[in-house]
């Protein structure tokens, strides 16, 4: 992303680039997926409308620049970076000094007033370690406050930080799912009382059904809840080539899809429907969105001084190291982190396996390496720079 966007008017955009000319590319990447429930049997987040996602975005300090979608999921590039919403799964990644957490709320609201979700599923706040943290905003100034912001909500939150805090790392917030199995909604009082309403509504709509209609719901909801394959690679990139960089200014490209072509980044992920924005005077953001449901997205800030770019996918794969040998030679990153959430079902289940011995990708080594093992997903981290360095 750019520090210069012609389409968003955020005050804490343009006072960055009269005061410092700086633009914050790390992302802070918020996923939520929601419980389904017997007693409302067509909950889908895509029935919440436009007008209201534009309302819950000012929130955050961002808006909706451009949207494509299909039977699947829906895709909004934004002013600042992406927004994906599916059936029950909600993604929201953005940079700057963006608030995404401040939206968290107005969203858990939505889901079950519009969408038809009383519970949680799971949740997943992430991002690399700001280059300036000092220039963000509450509740974003530091990874303590924001897992205190979280932790308002959830009794079961655990807080995690891979790689060299010292250096670059990569922080992580998620859900314990290992004690006593009971609903997100009785765990936590707040979370409760905040859709209480919707949830006893549901509830008494519930008991009102047949005893042999009800158990019959309940199996058919627990054979849907055995989890369905699911992963998501991000390779995030700093200290970047500056005449790859320049592919993403005005000066070089007049449109997107000319930085697109011109970059390679159409190859990188074949099949996908591309919608990108190529913003004044610099800067490029994307999603890539398929038939079967798979989405990416890259976002990039150019300036030599602070570059940044973002490579996220859930496509699946027993071999992400030819993605990772793509996206690298694409960019040309001095360094770059590469984490890799898969769960039990995922083909890239063994993906720590793969990335441990990958030492070497081309003229990347790799310098730090970490795996965790979460009740539903295990999570791979590793740290590549170019060598000499």
């Amino acid at each position: 992303m750019a520090e210069s966007e012609d389409l968003s008017n955020s005050s804490s955009n343009s006072s960055s680039r009269e005061d410092m000319h700086f633009f914050e590319g790390v992302e802070k990447l918020l996923e939520i997926w929601f419980e389904p429930s017997t007693a409302c049997k067509n909950a889908d987040l895509r029935k919440i409308p436009r007008p209201m996602w534009d309302a819950l975005l000012k929130t955050v300090r961002c808006e909706i620049i451009s949207f494509t979608r299909n039977d699947q999921i829906d895709a909004y590039v934004l002013s600042e970076s992406s927004m994906f919403v599916s059936k029950r799964r909600w993604i929201l990644k953005t940079c700057g000094t963006t608030t995404p957490l401040q939206c968290f709320e107005p969203l858990l609201r939505l889901a079950a007033e519009i969408a038809g979700y009383t519970e949680i599923e799971d949740l997943f706040y992430s991002r690399k370690n700001y280059k300036r943290p000092e220039l963000q905003v509450s509740p974003h100034r530091g990874f303590d406050e924001e897992v205190a912001f979280l932790d308002s909500f959830f009794d079961d939150g655990r807080a995690y930080s891979l790689g060299a805090i010292n250096r670059d790392c990569w922080h992580l917030y998620t859900l314990s799912r290992g004690g006593g199995g009971s609903k997100i909604l009785k765990r936590n009082n707040h979370l409760h009382q905040l859709m209480e309403q919707h949830h006893s509504q549901q509830l008494q709509q519930q008991q009102q059904e047949d005893d042999d209609v009800q158990q019959l719901d309940a199996q058919l909801i627990e054979a849907s809840m055995q989890p369905d394959p699911d992963q998501t690679i991000e390779i995030l990139m700093t200290d970047l080539d500056p005449t790859v960089m320049a592919i993403f200014t005005k000066d070089v490209c007049t449109t997107a899809k000319e930085a697109t072509q011109k970059s390679g980044i159409h190859r990188l992920l074949p099949g996908m429907v591309i919608d990108d924005y190529l913003f004044d005077p610099c800067g490029y953001s994307m999603n890539g969105i398929s038939k079967n449901g798979c989405y990416m997205t890259i976002h990039i800030t150019p300036e030599r001084e602070f570059s940044y770019v973002s490579f996220e996918s859930n496509v699946a794969s027993s071999d992400y190291g030819e993605l990772i040998k793509r996206v690298t030679r694409t960019f040309q990153p001095g360094k770059f982190i590469v984490t890799v959430f898969a769960n039990k079902t995922s083909i890239a289940a063994n993906a720590n396996r793969e990335i441990e011995h990958l030492g070497t990708i081309d003229q990347w080594k790799r310098r730090d390496i970490q795996y965790s093992r979460f009740a539903s997903y295990d999570l791979t981290y590793a740290q590549y720079c170019k060598y000499p360095s």
